[in-house]
């Protein structure tokens, strides 16, 4: 089976870099944190987590690079010195024996600038830092981009609930091209299939949004909700765990909307989840309908916002985003 292999060593990699983030968050110490050029937080999980994925990645596939959101130069700094020791401690609880010179340059494996040849795997180890820090949503996303094209989706959301309706929280979702969609709990080695909603009425979903006004303008989005006549509040959570919701079908349509027209998306923050949703039936695309394209390096450079549906509404979400954004 194609990229078996592949989404073999893929979900071990993200089953582990979010339990490491799930314990980190569990005992979450104020003053962990670096500043990154935006002065979004960056917590030790989120090293620890590229630490931990790039490690293994490069072991089992070190002929397939990677691009990922983080390096370790910020670690390299003398007054970051108690931080990088913690990444390394927590690397180690992952895998033993690893050296502080491994750890960093695991972390540092993730520097591929991408483009529209070849296979590189692209990487966020904590997308949606706020919501960790708020002990809420947040996803460790790992995709494999072949040609320019996502094959392989693979989001670890340790705090959204069970698909299945159960109790349970925590769980991987993974997409493979031609293969469909599953999920599997991040306690239990048993899988189940995705599939998106079959809602094919816009007035009867529900959107899926940011929780950060500055992600998305909300402002538009209440505007295209009232425009096809939804009724239900949004869904308001950070990172992927949006796309999740969507192809679980917690959620119909998930809209990140341009809050300023130079913005440029990054990769790492969609391809998991578009290939994720695709796989689950579902249709992403840009605010325009064009498809995304993963092929020009670390930004989504030909695209603006995202629209992600269960595809029987796409194109009337289109037409209500047109309405409301014009020529955006």
């Amino acid at each position: 089976m194609a990229y078996e292999l592949e989404t073999a060593a893929a979900v071990d990699a993200v089953l582990k870099a979010s339990r490491l983030c799930a314990s980190v968050q569990d005992h979450l110490i104020k003053g962990q944190t670096l500043e990154k050029g935006d002065k979004s937080p960056v917590t030790v999980a989120d090293y620890g987590a590229q630490a931990i994925v790039g490690r293994l990645l490069s072991q089992a596939f070190p002929s397939i690079p990677m691009m990922g959101e983080e390096n370790a130069d910020a670690l390299r700094q003398p007054e970051n010195r108690s931080i990088c020791e913690r990444v390394v401690e927590l690397a180690n609880t992952v895998t033993e024996g690893l050296t502080e010179g491994e750890v960093l340059a695991a972390i540092d494996w993730g520097v591929h600038p991408g483009g529209p040849r070849g296979r590189f795997w692209t990487h966020d180890p904590i997308d949606g830092t706020k919501g960790f820090l708020r002990l809420e949503q947040f996803a460790v996303a790992l995709a494999l981009v072949e040609d320019g094209d996502v094959v392989l989706g693979v989001l670890g959301c340790p705090n959204l609930p069970h698909p299945d309706g159960s109790a349970g929280r925590g769980a991987v979702y993974v997409g493979v091209k031609g293969q469909g969609a599953w999920w599997r709990p991040l306690s239990t080695d048993t899988r189940a299939p995705l599939r998106v909603t079959t809602n094919r009425d816009p007035a009867a979903t529900r959107v899926a949004e940011s929780v950060e006004a500055a992600h998305s303008d909300q402002d538009e989005s209440a505007a295209i909700a009232r425009r096809l006549l939804i009724t239900l509040p949004p869904l308001r959570m950070d990172s992927q765990a949006k796309y999740a919701a969507v192809a679980s079908g917690a959620a119909d349509i998930y809209l990140r909307l341009p809050t300023r027209k130079d913005y440029v998306e990054r990769i790492w923050d969609h391809a998991a989840g578009l290939r994720v949703i695709t796989e689950a039936g579902g249709r992403v695309t840009d605010i325009f309908g064009q498809p995304l394209d993963f092929g020009l390096g670390r930004g989504l450079e030909r695209n603006k916002g995202i629209v992600a549906t269960n595809s029987h509404v796409h194109d009337r979400v289109l037409a209500a985003v047109a309405e409301v954004l014009g020529d955006t």
